[in-house]
């Protein structure tokens, strides 16, 4: 079997300072999970001792049960002229009761004259002290040799000391680290080759893509030689991003045979990685991204549409369910059939073609209206339902009214007022709330006029809420897009809603939200529509 390559990543730090970019404690604790699930190495949780939010992700990391990944607390060398005894950097790393310490250090000359300015024998004595201070508090320890391949270039002499401290020091594996992103595949893989002549313990790969080559790089020193690739899910970073790990996985698994993800499966789920993120990061996805695009493996009239339905490796490079996407036609009878086929499996449905054309005209309409269902699945088997006619609405809205009042400096009060008939034709419950703000007491709302019915509700709780303006040209009268994340004990669920108007987006979402729950519940949404039918 082929050696493992290990995968190391750094969305939720080196990630974190792209632009527009802002995880909050919870997405960090949810993407770690399903990095963990999918069978990652490393996760990167975030720079120690630097803001609360890491802090408390690093408290709160522990109560998960990963079965796969490490977590690693990142820092920097202990300062000049301070023992790593007393330096505040080191003792946060050590705070974070992390197993896995990633230090960076200086591997440029002139970062160290003119930017850490220290002379070259003290860089070399802070990497020394760093590395062996925590791998003596027990620490695995893994070295960043930041600017790397710019130092390497500017004095290899000088460069190769750096990281033989670092290995003398105890750290089992050395990142050579393209922070700049300016070096080519070519150039990169000749000096990781050199470099391995120098050193004894393994060798990681830490890409930038300003040259647009991170990928390239990443993959050219994987057979150079390296063990361990760094980077971002959807290369999310700084200035131009990171190497991106969806396309490394799915090239170093698909193209190259090698052994990535632990457990054997991760790489089928790098589609529901990437849009997991993009949700999560509040980004739009990006439609043409490679292996997990929505337009990756999406076909357009003609030549190719006949060329594809007769023989689909005629025009794509890999089978898309190999990375947990799917195939789309966009022209014609045939515009995203087999997306609403695959969508609906599960409803078994696919062999009444007048109930999938119905099902796609209506999610084309929606979609042009501003709806989106790719990572709203929830909200998606509903409209299944609907349209299928086995939907049966657990409560019926009559009215709901929001306010927002003001006095003087105090902050705003914003009450809820709901009115609901249970079931059909059963009670109607008139109920008010309050909460910290329209969508909150809404939700506060709803659930005291539901829960003396439904008391399942009570274990289910809303994880996330992210609103994006559509048509922003319409300036105050765009229409809005809601996205609601809830969770229960068992599973999570995401609901969409669209208006002019976000507390109407905002209410839709959420009675989708609690509906799936209850039909979930009760083992309808899932279930196939015959068998529902006769159900009811």
């Amino acid at each position: 079997m082929a050696m493992h390559i290990q995968l190391y990543d750094t969305t939720l730090r080196d990630g974190s300072q792209g632009e527009g970019v802002n995880f909050s404690v919870q997405d960090k604790l949810l993407i770690t999970k399903m990095l963990d699930d999918l069978g990652f190495d490393f996760i990167e949780g975030g720079f120690a001792g630097s803001n609360e939010k890491d802090t408390e992700y690093f408290a709160r990391v522990q109560e998960l049960e990963l079965k796969n990944a490490q977590i690693c607390a990142f820092g920097m060398t202990r300062r000049r002229g301070v023992g790593p005894e007393e330096d505040a950097g080191l003792q946060a790393m050590l705070a974070t009761g992390t197993p896995c310490c990633t230090v960076v250090g200086k591997t440029w000359d002139l970062h160290v004259t003119e930017v850490l300015r220290v002379d070259l024998e003290e860089n070399i004595a802070m990497i020394r002290d760093s590395v062996g201070y925590l791998k003596s508090q027990g620490r695995r320890v893994l070295y960043d040799a930041e600017h790397f391949f710019d130092g390497y270039k500017a004095n290899p002499e000088y460069t190769i000391q750096t990281v033989l401290a670092a290995q003398e020091a105890g750290a089992e594996i050395i990142v050579c680290c393209d922070t700049n992103g300016g070096t080519l595949p070519d150039e990169l893989a000749a000096i990781v080759e050199a470099v391995q002549e120098s050193v004894s313990i393994p060798l990681g790969i830490h890409c930038h893509n300003d040259s647009d080559v991170a990928v390239a790089n990443s993959l050219r020193a994987v057979d150079a030689g390296v063990v361990q690739v760094q980077g971002t899910i959807n290369g999310i970073g700084e200035r131009c991003g990171n190497a991106d790990l969806v396309s490394v996985a799915a090239n170093l698994a698909i193209k190259k045979g090698r052994d990535v993800l632990r457990g054997g499966e991760g790489v089928k789920h790098l589609t529901e990685l990437s849009r997991y993120v993009y949700e999560l990061s509040n980004m739009n996805f990006r439609s043409n991204q490679p292996f997990v695009g929505r337009s990756a493996f999406a076909h357009k009239g003609g030549m190719h549409v006949h060329a594809v339905n007769r023989l689909a490796s005629s025009y794509e490079h890999i089978d898309p369910e190999l990375v947990g996407n799917e195939r789309r036609v966009l022209v014609s009878e045939l515009s995203g059939r087999s997306n609403i086929v695959a969508k609906t499996t599960k409803f078994r449905i696919d062999h009444d073609q007048e109930l999938m054309k119905t099902i796609l005209d209506r999610v084309v309409e929606l979609e042009n209206e501003g709806w989106q269902f790719e990572a709203s699945e929830a909200s998606f088997d509903l409209l299944v339902k609907k349209i299928a006619g086995t939907y049966e609405p657990k409560f019926k809205q009559i009215h709901y009214r929001v306010s927002v009042e003001t006095a003087g400096q105090k902050e705003p009060l914003t009450e809820a007022t709901v009115k609901l008939q249970i079931d059909g034709d059963g009670p109607i419950r008139h109920e008010v709330a309050e909460g910290d703000g329209p969508v909150n007491a809404l939700d506060n709302a709803l659930r005291k006029a539901l829960i003396p019915t439904y008391a399942n509700l009570a274990e289910m709780h809303l994880v996330d809420y992210k609103v994006r303006v559509i048509n922003s040209s319409e300036g105050t009268a765009a229409r809005v897009r809601v996205v609601i994340e809830s969770a229960d004990d068992h599973d999570v669920w995401s609901t969409v809603g669209v208006s002019e108007n976000v507390i109407e987006a905002s209410w839709l979402a959420l009675v989708d939200a609690i509906e799936f729950k209850l039909f979930k519940d009760e083992g309808e949404v899932g279930a196939p529509l015959e068998e529902a039918a006769s159900a009811e």
